[in-house]
């Protein structure tokens, strides 16, 4: 009689596509949460602008208009957290993370309302400039925020407490 051995080694949780394809489905439900999040901010920035408002004004009352529904979004939809937030588990650290963003925001906005300021240009135009540097300062910092918010805030061990997370 003769034994046969199968020499292919079992595949681990590690090796299993499983975790990848939850990885991006939360990535996939961040971005999608972003797109609300950022269209709520382009709201909020583009009145800000065309009522007069400084661009370092409208850009951080567009930050705190999308920071607000992102989290309750993606603390729901993205990472399944239901309940009370847990102040220092998750919502300071939410901020935190954000505001980072927020920072590089507000930041190239008003950089480049103070670049576009010699230029003398019509009100519809700078708003645009305006705006487009606002879109691109999130753009650049999506994938460094997902990736702090899923390792660090959201993480698996971060905030288990029955209140805070659903039955798995």
């Amino acid at each position: 009689m003769t034994t046969v051995t199968n020499p292919v080694e079992p595949r681990t949780t590690e090796d299993s596509p499983r975790p990848r394809r939850r990885l991006a489905g939360r990535f996939f439900r961040a971005a999608t949460s972003s797109v609300a999040a950022t269209l709520l901010s382009q709201a909020a920035l583009l009145t800000v602008l065309a009522m007069g408002g400084a661009p370092w004004l409208a850009s951080a009352f567009a930050f705190a208009a999308g920071a607000v529904l992102n989290f309750f979004l993606t603390r729901r939809w993205v990472w399944g957290r239901r309940g009370k937030p847990a102040l220092g588990h998750e919502l300071l650290p939410y901020v935190v993370v954000i505001s980072l963003g927020g920072f590089a925001s507000v930041g190239l906005t008003t950089l480049t309302g103070h670049l576009l300021a010699p230029l003398n240009l019509p009100h519809a135009w700078w708003v645009v400039f305006i705006d487009g540097a606002y879109v691109l300062s999130y753009a650049l910092v999506f994938v460094v925020k997902f990736t702090m918010l899923d390792r660090f805030v959201f993480a698996r061990g971060a905030a288990r407490t029955p209140a805070t997370t659903s039955p798995s």
